[in-house]
């Protein structure tokens, strides 16, 4: 029995038969185990580790699942390497030392070739026989001509040699690629997945958190009901008219402005000012008005600049001389070779033709102008005179023609012919030339075919110099061109071409050309009207203009003086806004004839105050709405949005008559919660998406602070499990808002009966933040105590009664804000979050997750609705209520270490 062959250590199953195929899918998989999102789930638990992944996707089965995709790549590939292991034992074979006759069979002929470029043809035809007398000898001598057929024969093999390795590392390229994207890397993640266990979602691995670093960046911002139904609202309002965008604080109002701002053909963003006064508001809106109206049409604005006029002066002169410096100097220099190089033809030109042209017009003017102007002037000619007047007449009136600016256009059309014109026939009358046309009848190009090689050269050269890669090659190539040029100018007719006299005249009239072209091209911008009218009016709004005139009479002993000054004096409030919506209909007016839209957003309008203050603004602002074709979109608190869903009832706001319509911006939905964490945070799992909802109540600017804190917990903690990072995050932010309820509780009077409260309360502060995420059974009891807190039991009736009714919905508010915490924690912070989750689901509707977070907004609205809807949750998670054994104070923290997490204890 014949033995088998051992199997090569890089040979998995048949699957590879040269050895650099099984390095090319090495290094595919090493390249896939480094990217960022697969190396970051490396290392996290025990059993997924770099190590593993590795020796898992070298199986058996992976390779063959990782190879199946690109097989046919692969085969090319293979094929490619067993030509080219054949080629390299066929060179093997004939390798041999460079014998001195090859040399010097290859420098003769490489010698007679050059000679041969310049001689004439009797000398090549000697030339050309001593590379066979040279070959001949060699071939003579038995040994010569074994060394030199064996050289010859490998120098042969040398550029198919290297095509070959260029093929092979395209095709390897090809396969590392398609191995890459269709096998390796989605294998890679099945793999990791596979080590990470199946309750993989519970680690924090999110690939990116920069879309929730950059909150403003309109790149991250995703679709949402509340924009469909603004950009639908503008779509109706196609005259124009004014939408108010009310929601909570957070709720994405700005963005939403924004991004309707982003969307329209001219977009101005106010932001309403904490302490408002209408008239300098809208000045100000006003002038963003006129610069965003410049801004938009590549306009400079205007600078106002407190500087004496020399200085003002100086500060317009330098930066021209210092930008047309350098233009000047090289136009002047280039302009002076022009000239001493065209000086001699042009006066050769103008000697040769003035007198015949000079004669030409002297007899055009005396038989048609000179004559009748002078029978006119003597009065001789009536009815020319006539005529001239009428003409001139007609000159003047033709001054506010419309048609001008039609014209202009056709002008400049004819000029760039002409200029196309005069270039291609300064090119052209080469052709019709009689010295050259008189050297191109004595040579017979055909005699002459290294003329005609070089000829081609450029032509190659500009084709393909463009493609080349390396920098090498370029100057290689850029080297044999200007060789190529510098031969091609030693023959007879582009010697003749390059010397013909006239030759500096047709360059004048191809520059000549070119520049006709190009100024016809490029016709000065004249500002329309409506950038002169911004610009005059920011002039207008932002500056005093005084005019001033004298007058000197008098004697030069005794001189008077009269001076008189206008003043213009600002706009007042009335004329101001007047004139404010006659700028912006016209500019409205414009944007609509090019399909745009033109977009006012005032935001922050809520800031103000008070819904009072807020409907004050915008009945002292709303002068300037209504305007067509203008957009106004004005972000308002929630209680001015409700003022105008009043309408019609008996009760009339000024939101009846300033504003068209309404969109509410609700929170966020669980979906479109985890819709933005997935654009800010890729990889983000899904039971972190549902935390930072349930935190934030679905609002986006809440919602992407969650997320941040997610990022801050794992870098100060090096936590990635749901429980601990849940727990951590859960407990910092109790501890926050207990510290803020405390504030406010102490504002309050209490009693030496009463005080009992606040003892609890800094118990329990006292008990958070916990020394890990995990916390304790004394912070457990600490929670439960106030969660399910009540006064009569805790005081006894007679001390429940003294505390205030404010600090009584304090304590409820607090309660209810700890009860939704630990129901959180009783969720998140315990493990096995999926089965918990498929059975809270399948006892009712109260196990829906998306509860968490309407439980989060009904906190805002009051505690007790709250305290039921968490109470539901409860019941459906089946999590314990109030104990009976609940210890009746909060005891003290824990400072020892805790077995789970040691190093966060010592902390």
């Amino acid at each position: 029995m014949p033995r088998r062959r051992p199997r090569p250590a890089w040979q998995i199953a048949d699957f590879f038969a040269i050895k650099r195929e099984a390095e090319v899918y090495l290094a595919t998989v090493d390249a896939c185990l480094a990217e960022p999102v697969v190396a970051r789930r490396l290392g996290v638990r025990p059993q997924a580790t770099a190590e593993n992944a590795r020796a898992a996707m070298l199986s058996e089965a992976n390779v063959g699942r990782a190879l199946e995709p690109s097989r046919e790549a692969q085969t090319q590939f293979r094929a490619l390497l067993e030509e080219h292991e054949r080629l390299r034992q066929r060179r093997d074979y004939l390798r041999h030392g460079t014998h001195p006759a090859t040399v010097l069979l290859c420098a003769v002929t490489m010698l007679t070739l050059l000679f041969a470029a310049f001689a004439p043809w009797t000398t090549v035809l000697v030339l050309a026989l001593v590379p066979p007398l040279t070959a001949a000898a060699i071939w003579r001598h038995p040994v010569w001509r074994m060394s030199v057929r064996l050289n010859l024969h490998e120098w042969a093999l040398r550029p198919r040699a290297l095509l070959l390795a260029r093929r092979i590392r395209w095709a390897e390229a090809t396969w590392s690629r398609s191995l890459e994207e269709n096998g390796v890397r989605p294998l890679v993640s099945l793999v990791v997945e596979a080590l990470l266990g199946e309750d993989r979602d519970s680690l924090l691995l999110a690939d990116s958190y920069d879309g929730l670093r950059s909150p403003r960046n309109p790149r991250y911002v995703v679709d949402s009901r509340a924009g469909r139904s603004l950009a639908g609202k503008i779509t109706q309002l196609e005259g124009g008219g004014t939408i108010a965008v009310s929601g909570s604080r957070g709720a994405g109002k700005s963005t939403l402005l924004e991004t309707c701002a982003g969307d329209a053909g001219l977009a101005v963003v106010m932001q309403a000012p904490a302490t408002y006064s209408p008239y300098d508001f809208l000045l100000s809106l006003y002038v963003r008005t006129c610069e965003a109206y410049l801004v938009r049409h590549g306009q400079d604005l205007p600078e106002f600049i407190r500087l004496s006029p020399f200085r003002r002066a100086a500060r317009t002169l330098f930066p021209a001389i210092r930008k047309g410096g350098l233009l000047l100097a090289f136009g002047l220099a280039a302009a002076a070779l022009v000239v001493v190089g065209t000086a001699a033809s042009t006066r050769a030109l103008v000697g040769r033709h003035q007198g015949p042209l000079r004669a030409r017009a002297a007899d055009v003017w005396d038989r048609y102008l000179a004559d009748p102007v002078l029978d006119v002037w003597r009065g001789e000619r009536i009815g020319t005179a006539l005529l001239i007047v009428l003409a001139g007449v007609l000159l003047w009136r033709l001054r506010r023609w419309t048609r001008w600016e039609d014209l202009r256009p056709r002008i400049a059309i004819g000029v760039m012919g002409a200029g196309v014109l005069l270039a291609l026939g300064s090119v052209g009358s080469l052709f019709f030339d009689d010295d050259i046309r008189a050297v191109v009848r004595k040579i017979d190009i055909g005699d002459d075919p290294l003329m005609l090689l070089l000829a081609f050269v450029p032509l190659f050269g500009f084709l393909y110099l463009p493609e080349l890669q390396t920098r090498w090659q370029k100057h290689v190539a850029l080297t044999a061109l200007l060789a190529a040029l510098a031969l091609l100018f030693t023959r007879p007719l582009p010697q003749a071409v390059a010397a013909d006299p006239d030759n500096p005249v047709r360059l004048a009239g191809l520059l000549a050309g070119i520049l006709l072209y190009r100024a016809a091209a490029r016709p000065p911008a004249t500002p329309s009207p409506l950038v002169s009218a911004c610009r005059d009016e920011l002039y207008r709004l932002q500056t005093v203009q005084t005019a001033s005139s004298a007058i000197n009479a008098g004697t030069p002993q005794l001189m008077t003086a009269q001076t008189t000054t206008l003043s213009t004096l600002p706009p007042n409030f009335p004329e101001l806004v007047a004139d404010y919506r006659a700028l912006l209909a016209r500019i409205a007016g414009e944007q609509y004839r090019l399909g745009q839209r033109v977009v006012i957003a005032i935001d922050e309008v809520d800031r103000l105050g008070s819904d009072t203050q807020a409907l004050a603004f915008l009945s002292e602002i709303k002068g300037v709405l209504g305007v067509p074709h203008v957009h106004y979109l004005i972000s308002v608190a929630e209680d001015v949005g409700a003022s105008f869903v009043r309408r019609g009832l008996p009760h009339r706001g000024v939101t009846d008559s300033s504003l068209d319509d309404v969109v509410h911006v609700p929170p966020c939905t669980l979906e479109e919660s985890k819709k933005i964490l997935e654009r800010r945070a890729p990889g983000l799992s899904e039971p972190f998406k549902v935390l930072t909802h349930a935190l934030s109540g679905g609002v986006p600017r809440d919602l992407i602070r969650y997320g941040l804190r997610l990022d801050e917990i794992e870098t100060k903690t090096r936590f990635v499990e749901l429980t601990d990072i849940a727990g951590q995050l859960i407990l910092e932010e109790l501890t926050e808002t207990l510290s803020g309820f405390r504030t406010l509780l102490s504002k309050h009077r209490w009693t030496p009966r009463s005080s009992a409260v606040l003892v609890t309360f800094r118990n329990l502060v006292g008990q958070l933040p916990p020394p890990c995420p995990c916390g304790s059974s004394e912070l457990r009891s600490a929670l439960e105590q106030v969660a399910f807190h009540h006064l009569g039991r805790q005081l006894g009736d007679d001390a429940a009664a003294e505390v205030p009714d404010e600090a009584r919905e304090l304590m409820d508010e607090a309660s209810a804000y700890v009860l939704f915490s630990v129901t959180l924690l009783d969720i998140f912070g315990t493990s096995d979050l999926a089965r918990r989750r498929s059975e809270a689901a399948a006892r009712g509707s109260a196990g829906d997750l998306e509860l968490l977070g309407q439980a989060r907004q009904e906190l805002g609205v009051s505690p007790y609705s709250a305290r039921q809807l968490i109470t539901s949750i409860r019941a459906a998670w089946q999590l314990p209520d109030e104990r009976a054994d609940r210890a009746a104070e909060v005891p003290a923290p824990r400072t020892g270490d805790c077995p789970r997490h040691p190093r966060v204890g010592r902390e």
